[in-house]
């Protein structure tokens, strides 16, 4: 697979404006939340990627199709040691939807 597939960090997801549900039991009830920091998709534009925890040494990231996105909150920003800024939000996914983790890593042989 080429490096065309994966996340890009260029390409910032913008937060859209998401209609605040009435009734936060009923949502909960219908839906899960997910943290992160949401990107664009590489090459398909109703996916959204949502990197958990932008700075870990050991990175993962979700994959949703935007569709089954509900409602979006915007969390505080996090802030590097060089004070550039990573937007950070909690989705709010459609419970039964079909969703990716993708953990990448670095493919090494260890020795025993």
């Amino acid at each position: 697979m080429s490096a065309a597939h994966f996340p890009q960090e260029t390409k910032k997801f913008e937060v859209e404006a998401y209609r605040r549900p009435k009734n936060f039991k009923e949502l909960k009830k219908t839906h899960v939340p997910f943290s992160g920091s949401p990107l664009k998709h590489p090459y398909d534009p109703e996916k959204v990627i949502l990197v958990a925890d932008p700075y870990s040494s050991h990175p993962f990231y979700y994959e949703f199709k935007s569709p089954d996105i509900s409602y979006m909150e915007e969390l505080p920003n996090i802030v590097d040691v060089e004070g550039k800024t990573v937007t950070m939000v909690r989705i709010w996914v459609k419970k039964m939807s079909l969703g990716i983790l993708c953990s990448p890593f670095v493919v090494e042989a260890t020795k025993i």
